[in-house]
Parts: structure tokens; sequence; C-alpha cells
């Protein structure tokens, strides 16, 4: 338990500056982070990666010539476990039709797992993210880091 805790301080940072970097070239992700739900079910379909995470790494894999951007990355403690998989899409009537893809794929699975889903607009490089069948749409940077304080259980104040 303590072990997660020391490798969190390295997690949060990296993912915010994939993230930043994805927005800033409007590049689309998709990458659901495990919490208590186990997301090896979607890691099996896609393509193994079991790599530590880091940020040129998630870049790498979303890079639109890359054999593994499409579908989503599933992240575990700190490594990304899989890539390319696909995620279940939101079958909810009342969801925004103007939703791409990849917002309906964090939807859907933010509505059948506990996972935090972030998603990066490939048409505006907007950030959102999917967390208890809900999707938040055009958050900053700071406010994506809120959201991965509360999964790895981080105050914001530290």
């Amino acid at each position: 338990f303590g072990r997660f805790f020391r490798r969190d301080a390295k997690i949060v940072p990296r993912l915010l500056r994939a993230v930043a970097r994805l927005s800033k070239e409007r590049i689309g992700a998709l990458i659901a982070i495990e919490r208590e739900a186990s997301l090896s079910e979607l890691s099996e379909n896609g393509i193994t990666i079991d790599a530590e995470l880091n940020s040129y790494l998630i870049e790498s894999i979303f890079f639109p010539k890359s054999a593994l951007h499409d579908g989503g990355v599933v992240v575990q403690d700190d490594r990304i476990v899989a890539a390319s998989c696909l995620f279940p899409l939101s079958q909810n009537p009342d969801v925004d039709k103007r939703l791409g893809t990849r917002h309906r794929a964090a939807l859907g699975l933010s509505e059948e797992t506990d996972a935090l889903i972030i998603v990066v607009s490939e048409e505006t490089g907007k950030i959102s993210a999917a967390s208890n069948g809900k999707l938040s749409h055009g958050l900053t940077l700071e406010k994506l880091e809120g959201e991965l304080d509360a999964v790895f259980g981080r105050s914001s104040s530290s």
C-alpha cells in the first residue's frame, strides 16, 4: 500500500504533461485509469504494453500514424498495461448526439466501472474526464490534476 503512494508522486505529473502536449497538438487520446474495479478484461482485448507510465510513451501511442493510436490505453497503478483497447460505448439515449466515439467510450466505461477516463479531443484539443457515468468537458490542467489527485488519494495541498 505504501509503495503505491510513493510512486504516485510521479504518475500525476507524467499524465498531466502528456495530456497538455496532446491537447496543444490536438492529438486525440483516451486513457482509462483503473481504480477498484479491474480493467483486465479490456487490457486482454488490446495490445499488451506493460511499461512504466511516462508521458513520452503516452504521446507516442496516440500519435496519429501510430499503429496503436485507435482505441484507449489502460493504466493500472504506475503502468501502462495495454493500448489499442476497445471500451464499451455509452448506450444512454440522453447523451449529446454530437459527442464523438472517444467521448462515448469514456462515458460508457465510466458507467460500467469506477475508472477515471481522460479524453483529449482531436477536433478541439479540449480535455474531458469521465467518472461515475458523468462526463466533465473543457477541463483545465488544474481541474484534471484535482481529479487525478482524488484517484490517487492525494490531497490537493500535497
